[in-house]
């Protein structure tokens, strides 16, 4: 694999590019969080590249020049790594992968430059308040273009702790507080509709995965929404996954040869993310095949010749 790294003083963007050794006409834009993530971005890059695509990790903050937390990212410098790679790398195929929070700068990426496919996973429907740390919020969008927020969801992260696990209202397992708050937050419809990801507007196909049974936030019930959105426009280029019983952790992981420590790590992880532990054979197997449909989104020309 090659390496190359782009920072924000240089280049507009903080990003982390993994070629594979084979020459790639695929290539992939991932939005997966901070510069420093549990999960980072530069591996799920690298796991792109085992199957010979190109992957590049945009840090969305945590970096010079970054905000420090999610707060007021400008959507700017996601176009901008999107143009580098068209500009440089002429793909012939171009995608955004947005993983959680990422979910909403995939989905804006591919508003304001032209991206072929856009793949969602345990997402957002709509962009939401930033917050500086799980306790503070800023009253501001996670968002901007040209320094203006753009519409978002007011968060309150005073009711629950983010981190703790409570009763899930209506099923037999547990939700953490943040998921408690994202909830609330979700019932505020006409703010939902106001700040709702252009996921209906854009030209690009479509994959959305989901676990049935996230933990983190309601991101079942946030494919559910943009479903009925993308109905109401009659986009059709769009697939839906959901998995039964599984959690938040859906989509690539960090490839077990290069990073062995990530899987020898899941019991702990588990701690965090508690579908892993609680319901673990569903979990692994929606990691696996949720990991599969990736590449196949990407490496067919079309969902109706993937189909």
């Amino acid at each position: 694999m090659k390496y190359q790294h782009f920072t924000y003083k240089e280049h507009g963007f903080t990003g982390h590019l993994v070629r594979p050794n084979v020459k790639s006409s695929k290539a992939v834009l991932i939005f997966a969080g901070g510069e420093k993530s549990l999960l980072p971005g530069i591996q799920i890059a690298e796991a792109f590249a085992d199957y010979g695509i190109i992957g590049m990790a945009v840090s969305l903050f945590g970096a010079s020049g970054l905000p420090k937390g999610p707060d007021r990212i400008p959507i700017e410098m996601c176009v901008k790594a999107a143009d580098w790679i068209k500009e440089n790398l002429c793909p012939k195929t171009l995608c955004t992968y947005g993983m959680s929070m990422g979910s909403i700068f995939a989905a804006y990426t591919a508003k304001y430059t032209s991206i072929d496919k856009v793949i969602l996973c345990s997402p957002t429907h709509a962009a939401f308040e930033g917050s500086l740390d799980k306790k503070h919020r800023t009253h501001h969008s996670v968002i901007t273009k040209q320094g203006e927020d753009l519409p978002f969801i007011p968060l309150d992260l005073s009711s629950y702790k983010a981190g703790r696990y409570y009763p899930h209202p209506n099923q037999d397992m547990q939700v953490t507080g943040m998921w408690l708050s994202y909830r609330d937050a979700y019932m505020d419809l006409e703010a939902g509709k106001k700040a709702s990801l252009p996921i209906d507007t854009i030209s690009s196909e479509v994959l959305l995965i989901a676990g049935s049974a996230d933990e983190m936030w309601p991101s079942f019930y946030s494919i559910q929404m943009m479903k009925k959105k993308m109905d109401l426009a009659k986009k059709t280029n769009v697939r839906i996954l959901i998995f039964k019983n599984a959690g938040h952790l859906v989509g690539m992981m960090p490839n077990r040869k290069h990073h062995p420590w990530v899987y020898r790590a899941l019991p702990l992880i588990g701690k965090m993310y508690k579908r892993l532990n609680d319901s673990r054979k569903d979990s692994l197997d929606a990691l696996e095949f949720s990991r599969q449909e990736i590449i196949k989104f990407i490496m067919y020309d079309s969902i109706e010749e993937e189909l």
